[in-house]
């Protein structure tokens, strides 16, 4: 299981930022190990992002975002002590959530 994600709420103005950082590998199934060997492709797939359980983000990537990806994005409607949930899910089935609540 991968490490838990950094994960920041903040309400500014009219709208909530999130800010998250995660910790995982993606690996693109291009680079080669010491001894020559491709070294399988592992990345995140697929991204969700939750405000009191109504999705307010998803986002699909592939093999070309950089390894512990930073995200930041911003949606109208939060408020201090509000619960935001982000979700990934890997090639290999692999799913990570975590939560924090907005400041």
């Amino acid at each position: 299981m991968a490490d838990p994600m950094r994960i920041r709420a903040s309400v500014a103005g009219d709208a909530t930022e999130v800010k998250v950082l995660m910790s995982h590998e993606m690996e693109t199934g291009q680079r080669k190990d010491s001894k020559g060997a491709v070294i399988p492709a592992h990345f995140i797939q697929n991204v969700t992002a939750t405000h009191n359980g109504k999705v307010v983000l998803t986002a699909e990537w592939g093999p070309a975002v950089a390894k512990n990806p930073f995200l930041s994005f911003k949606f109208a409607g939060g408020k201090p002590g509000d619960k935001v949930a982000v979700t990934w899910v890997d090639n290999k089935g692999d799913k990570r959530t975590d939560e924090a609540t907005v400041s």
